[in-house]
């Protein structure tokens, strides 16, 4: 019998089996000394973002007039990353380039720069978001954070994918949608699951952290089935109008995605001196609202004074508006092309849910539902990240209508091409299997075959 025991005890190997243990509680416990101060100041730093932004959209309401200083306060934004931010003026595709190849890390100046940048777009009316802001604000904190401790290069994707987890979940109080974010936005059509926990902990904190300080996110509401209780049977029809709905938020992901780039393209070759790029923006931007006579397309357009005035909560309640998100997107074109400092992510909630909007009433489909679908769709085409935005809806308007955000968000995807607000994506797994594209090629690769590939079609027609 003790033979037979010591046979058993020698093929267990105990003391591999508890030193693997040790090692690995370690770790977990090295890793959650990093991730959880890093992510509470990220969600801090959010949370006094949050403020500042209230804070300048409510002067703006106040103050008309200051619309008039639009350009002058892109001018003075210009000139500051002119002089001191040319290292980071890639933003959010920096963050992105350095989480696939760390290198020179993320400078700790783009968490001020950004920060005072975007204020400054939204205190004088610049169509702009917020997510930009969060992101680059978590990912400049957190290459500091892998910089101090002296991280290994795949300890530092972590980390940096982290810092991107904790400012998403912060910034819009969706921690599942942040952490799913970053694994998901780096490579399209693939999930970086290595850093699944890290990244799950660093939103969690971020976001616990931003409502500690007393910053309450918005709320909708879809009334669509509200009271329904268990299982619920999904209509057939509107699970048909809700693909096709998907195709136009997908195609309306993708004009966003073009235009936004096309235009700042245009801008860059045609004005050298960065710091005039925004100020003819906002010049620019001036003469939009008074050619078109409304200012309702300035600034986040999450909340009005006037009740009147489309916002994303009033999508979600019936009446006739067909043209809202194709306004929307013009002026936030104009303000991100010229080189204002922001997001995309919020003026593409606003434009979604306004064209949800409006198919809802062509369909005589629930608006509010419509509505609730547009607002993460569009995004999910546009930034190529279905799974972060179909969470993104159940976190937001409960899980009653979990397929129909699924079936808009992954029709989205599909129907935006291999194009997307952040060019450093790479392709992981093409969209369509019949076309053929390099493992690894970024989007912005992508981009720049696209007229070489159209002059070289010329040639052979000729």
């Amino acid at each position: 019998m003790r033979a037979k025991f010591a046979i058993l005890l020698s093929n267990l190997n105990v003391l591999t089996f508890v030193r693997d243990r040790h090692d690995h509680a370690l770790s977990v416990l090295r890793w959650l000394a990093l991730l959880v101060p890093m992510a509470a100041a990220v969600g801090s730093l959010c949370a006094a973002f949050l403020w500042s932004l209230d804070i300048a959209t409510r002067t703006r309401f106040a103050h008309p007039w200051l619309l008039f200083l639009l350009p002058v306060g892109g001018f003075a934004v210009g000139l500051l990353y002119h002089l001191f931010g040319r290292s980071v003026e890639g933003g959010n595709n920096l963050i992105v380039e350095q989480v696939h190849e760390p290198g020179g890390g993320v400078p700790l100046r783009m968490a001020p720069l950004i920060f005072l940048g975007t204020v400054v777009t939204h205190l004088f009316g610049g169509s702009a978001g917020r997510e930009g802001t969060a992101v680059q604000l978590g990912g400049s904190l957190a290459s500091a954070f892998a910089t101090m401790f002296r991280l290994d290069a795949e300890s530092t994707r972590i980390i940096l994918m982290a810092g991107i987890a904790a400012g998403f979940g912060a910034v819009f109080g969706t921690p599942l949608a942040g952490a799913v974010f970053a694994l998901e936005v780096l490579a399209v059509g693939r999930v970086e699951y290595r850093a699944l926990v890290p990244v799950l902990i660093a939103a969690i904190v971020g976001d616990w952290t931003c409502h500690q300080w007393g910053i309450h996110h918005g709320l909708y509401h879809i009334d669509y089935l509200q009271r329904a209780v268990g299982p619920i049977a999904v209509d057939p029809v509107l699970l048909l109008e809700a693909g096709v709905a998907g195709v136009a938020f997908g195609l309306v992901g993708l004009l966003f995605s073009e235009l936004s780039h096309g235009f700042g393209d245009f801008v860059k070759r045609h004005v050298r001196f960065g710091p005039l790029r925004p100020f003819l923006g906002g010049l620019a931007v001036i003469a939009l609202v008074y050619l078109l006579g409304t200012r309702d397309y300035l600034g986040l357009g999450v909340w009005a004074p006037d009740a009147s005035t489309p916002t994303i909560a009033g999508f979600f309640a019936p009446g006739p508006d067909y043209w809202s998100w194709a306004l929307k997107l013009l002026f936030t074109v104009v303000t991100l092309g010229t080189g204002f400092k922001g997001g995309e992510v919020t003026p593409l909630f606003f434009i979604g849910a306004a064209l949800g909007h409006a198919l809802g009433t062509l369909f005589g489909a629930p608006v509010d539902l419509f509505a609730g679908l547009g607002f993460v769709a569009v995004f999910a085409g546009a930034a190529n990240t279905p799974l972060a935005c179909t969470i993104m809806g159940i976190e937001l308007f409960g899980a009653t209508h979990a397929v129909y955000i699924a079936v808009a968000c992954f029709v989205a995807y599909l129907c935006s091409g291999h194009s997307g607000i952040y060019l450093s994506q790479q392709i992981a797994v093409p969209k369509h299997p019949r076309i053929s594209i390099s493992p690894g090629i970024t989007l912005r690769s992508v981009r720049a075959a696209r007229p070489q590939i159209t002059k070289q079609d010329l040639r052979k027609n000729d």
